[in-house]
C-alpha cells in the first residue's frame, strides 16, 4: 500500500508545499491500488465517458506537465496535449484506456520524481518563462499550489469513479 503523509518533516515553506503536493500525488495513486485492469478502464458515470481511472491518471501526469515543463520552464509543448480540440479536449484521458494503469501510474511516479528534483532547483518566487491567459507569469509557488490544488480536486473524481467500478471506498 502507498505510504504517504501531509506532515512535513520540517515547517519551511518549500517542505511543506512538497509536502502537499507529493500527498496528493499518493493519494491519486493509492485510490488506483488493487483495482482490475478492466475496471480501470470503466467509465461508470454516463455523461463522463473520459472518467476513467485511466483517464484520471494520465491527465494528472500531463496536467503536472503542461505546468512544470511547459508554462514554468518554457518548453515546447509534446504528447498528446498537443493534440486537443474543440472536439477532443481531453486526448490524454481518451487515449489513456489503451495503456495499462501499472504503466501509466509509474510513468507518473517517475515524471513525480524528476520534477520534485528539478522544483528543488528553482526558487519559490521564480517567475513561469510562459504567461497565463492574461499575460502575467505566475511563480512557482503558484504552479505548486495549483497542481495541489488539481491532484486534490482529481482525487474526489477518482473515489467517486473507484466506488462506482469495484465497492472499494475510504483510501
Amino acid at each position: 500500500m502507498t505510504q504517504r503523509t501531509d506532515t512535513p518533516p520540517t515547517w519551511d515553506e518549500r517542505t511543506q508545499l512538497i509536502t502537499f503536493l507529493d500527498y496528493a500525488r499518493d493519494t491519486a495513486r493509492a485510490k488506483c491500488e488493487g483495482v482490475s485492469a478492466q475496471d480501470a478502464r470503466r467509465a461508470p458515470l454516463p455523461n463522463s465517458p473520459l472518467m476513467t481511472l485511466c483517464g484520471l491518471i494520465s491527465h494528472l501526469r500531463w496536467v503536472e506537465y503542461h505546468w512544470v515543463q511547459v508554462m514554468f520552464l518554457g518548453e515546447e509543448p509534446a504528447g498528446p496535449l498537443t493534440q486537443a480540440s474543440d472536439d477532443d479536449p481531453d486526448p490524454e484521458m481518451r487515449t489513456a484506456v489503451d495503456v495499462p494503469l501499472p504503466q501509466l501510474l509509474a510513468a507518473y511516479e517517475e515524471q513525480s520524481d524528476r520534477y520534485r528534483r528539478l522544483l528543488s532547483d528553482h526558487d519559490l518566487n521564480a517567475r513561469a518563462k510562459r504567461s497565463i491567459s492574461d499575460g502575467r507569469h505566475v511563480d512557482l509557488r503558484w504552479v505548486i499550489l495549483h497542481l495541489i490544488e488539481e491532484i486534490s480536486r482529481h482525487n474526489g473524481h477518482l473515489d467517486i469513479v473507484r466506488e462506482l467500478v469495484d465497492g472499494r471506498t475510504g483510501v
